[in-house]
Order: structure tokens, then sequence, then C-alpha cells
């Protein structure tokens, strides 16, 4: 394995964790970088070049943990979140579970229907455009003043409205966070509240997710790659970290209409390069 293919490791990581958690899609991202141009399947083989988008996944999800560790460890009992006003946090795991349910349901029962019918390149430019709209309506018409602005103001019933909008990226090319912060928005968060219940109930949907293809490819895994996956998986975390931190500053101040352009735009390249 030279250095060329290792640079191809850096851009895919590079590419999962710059696209990841803003919303933009990450899938629209990885068919115009890998796809259409590196052709890692090609390069490493079907079976490897799933392991890599598991690994790179995986290094994504522990960008998450790390910015994140002092809610996710209150969740669990071994870290106490205290609120702006004292005490601990209201913020709980329910809120997670209420959130993640009704994804994770209709996940679980349309698996095979959704990998058949909407992993595909004119499917993801519809998603794209559509989760713009989404992001659209949700700046334009969610509350001026909203009435969350920390999670220890988040009710079971707005996360699981919440989950309910977030079965949306259940649509390839949709995206997750553009989904949940929409949905967010339109319930009365703040859209950096929103964003922090985005991240944190990211994990252990995406854990979850990661582990099911590792376990459902766990025959055909190969190791034959090694370096390629390490360097893929420190590029994609290193890549997360910076995205997180950086969309966290930003997203209150721009709000989500600017990235409902950018999709568009990439909408556009993906119609360009499928359809022309």
């Amino acid at each position: 394995m030279d250095w060329f293919d290792l640079l191809k490791a850096i851009i895919l990581g590079f590419v999962e964790g710059m696209t990841e958690f803003a919303p933009v899609s990450s899938t629209g991202h990885l068919i115009i970088v890998d796809d259409m141009w590196l052709k890692t399947e090609e390069f490493l083989g079907k079976y490897p070049a799933n392991t890599f988008k598991i690994v790179i996944q995986l290094g994504s999800i522990l960008a998450v943990v790390i910015v994140f560790w002092k809610r996710l460890f209150s969740l669990i009992g071994l870290y106490q979140v205290e609120t702006r006003e004292g005490g601990s946090t209201r913020f709980n795991l329910m809120h997670v579970i209420i959130g993640m349910l009704p994804a994770v349901v209709l996940g679980f029962a349309f698996k095979d229907l959704i990998d058949d019918y909407l992993f595909g390149v004119e499917t993801v430019i519809w998603a794209l455009v559509a989760g713009a709209i989404l992001m659209i309506t949700a700046d334009k018409f969610g509350p001026k003043t909203p009435s969350v602005t920390s999670l220890d103001q988040l009710t079971y019933k707005q996360a699981f409205s919440i989950g309910l909008v977030q079965c949306l990226s259940l649509w390839p090319g949709f995206s997750r966070s553009g989904a949940t912060i929409s949905g967010g928005v339109l319930f009365g968060l703040n859209h950096k509240t929103a964003a922090d219940f985005t991240f944190i109930m990211a994990v252990p949907i995406m854990a979850g997710a990661s582990l099911v293809s590792v376990v459902k490819n766990m025959d055909m895994m190969s190791m034959d790659y090694l370096s390629f996956y390490v360097v893929g998986f420190v590029s994609a975390f290193l890549f997360s970290l910076l995205s997180i931190k950086f969309f966290l500053k930003l997203i209150d101040r721009i709000k989500l209409t600017p990235f409902a352009i950018y999709r568009i735009v990439i909408a556009a390249v993906l119609a360009w390069i499928v359809w022309m």
C-alpha cells in the first residue's frame, strides 16, 4: 500500500468527519468523492470497503464522545452535570431513548426496503432537496423566541416529537442532523440546543448501526488493509472533532438556511453528473 492509497483514506476520513454531523448529508458527499472519484470499492473490494466505512464512522462516534463526555457520562450515572441555576441536570437517559425510539423501530422494520430502494444516487439527490426545504421551513416558521435554550428544559414530548422528525433521516441523503435540528427548532428549541440533542442521540444510534453492520459482515470482514483503516479512522476522528466544535459555535448565528442552500448546490452537482 503506497502513500497515494493512504491519501485516499485521509480524504475519505476528511469527508466523513466534516459532513457526518453538519446538516449536509455525509451520504451525498461520499457518493461524489468515493463512488464517483476515488472508487474505494474497486481498489479494496466490496467487503473491505464496507469495513472501511464502518471504521471511519467509529472515528466520528469517538469524536462525539470526546466533545460530549460529561453529558454522556451523566446519562449513565458516572458524572454529575449541574444546571445553569445549580443542582443536578433534568436531562436524562429517557430523553435520549424516547428521541431514538421512532427511528430505531422504523429502521429495523423497513431496513431491507430502505437498502433495496433508497440507496441510489437519484433518491439521494431528492433527499438533499427535501432536507433543504425542511431546514428552510424550520428557520422561517420556528418560534422567534425559543422556549428551550438548554437540554435541561427539554420535555419528553419534545424529545419524542424530534424523534418522529428524525425518521426522515432513514431516507439516505436527508441527513440525521438536518432532520433532528430542524425538528428541534420547529418544536421550540434554539439551534444550539437542538444540535446538542442531535449529537448526543447520534452516539447510540450510530454505534448501534455500526454494531449491526459488524455482526452482519463479520464473516467477510478483512484486516488485510489495516493501515488504510487506521489512517481513515484517525482522519475521521480528528476532522469530526474540528467540525463538531466549529458547528456548535456557528449554528446559533447562521441558522440552517446556509446549509440548506449548500445542499441544493450539492444536489445540483450530483444531478449534473448523473443526468447530463
